[in-house]
């Protein structure tokens, strides 16, 4: 089969890191395959913040983990069950041990269409790299942090993607859920 599709069949979110640091110049090769996303007129709009300080890593997380919490009260069953195994087996429900954290921030009028594609193509990168990949919903509940928003530098109008948790898996590459077939209508 086909390298890269056999690529997007792997990527699964992994959910645990052995906390090996990723070298600089994988790093690099990650942030490089986001900024060849696709964009709306080439308009690029996005820069990337990459954490790697794991002091700030667990200020983040533990700045999240309360709103976490208080978010799981409300959430249904299904995702609660799920999330209780998920935390039974990290000692960070956030970032899961990740040894760095992408944001992808954007801003403009087509950066809802274009940062998702980069966030993607550092997810199939990591993947391809040996490198595991989590879009972590609940990084974002601390973005709106004056902490948080200086050391990102975010500006007025700009907005978070991601963020994604990287780092080496401790378990391996988990298997992917089953998928229902594709809807597909051709006209």
């Amino acid at each position: 089969m086909n390298q890269v599709i056999e690529n997007i069949r792997a990527r699964r979110s992994v959910r645990s890191f052995d906390g090996r640091p990723i070298p600089k110049d994988v790093v690099d090769a990650l942030m490089d395959s986001a900024n060849l996303a696709p964009t709306g007129a080439n308009s690029q709009p996005w820069r990337f913040v990459v954490v790697q300080d794991p002091g700030f890593i667990k200020k983040l997380s533990g700045l999240c983990e309360p709103r976490y919490r208080k978010w799981m009260e409300n959430a249904p069953q299904q995702l609660k069950d799920m999330r209780k195994e998920i935390d039974a087996k990290v000692s960070d429900p956030i970032y899961y041990g990740a040894s760095a954290v992408v944001f992808v921030v954007g801003k403009g009028m087509t950066s809802d269409f274009d940062c998702p594609m980069a966030c993607q193509n550092i997810m199939l990168a990591a993947r391809s790299l040996g490198i595991g990949s989590c879009w972590v919903f609940f990084g974002q509940m601390a973005v709106g942090e004056d902490e948080v928003k200086k050391a990102l530098e975010l500006q007025e109008g700009e907005k978070v993607y991601g963020p994604i948790a990287l780092g080496y898996p401790k378990e391996g590459f988990p298997e992917g859920p089953p998928k229902r077939p594709a809807s597909v209508k051709i006209i």
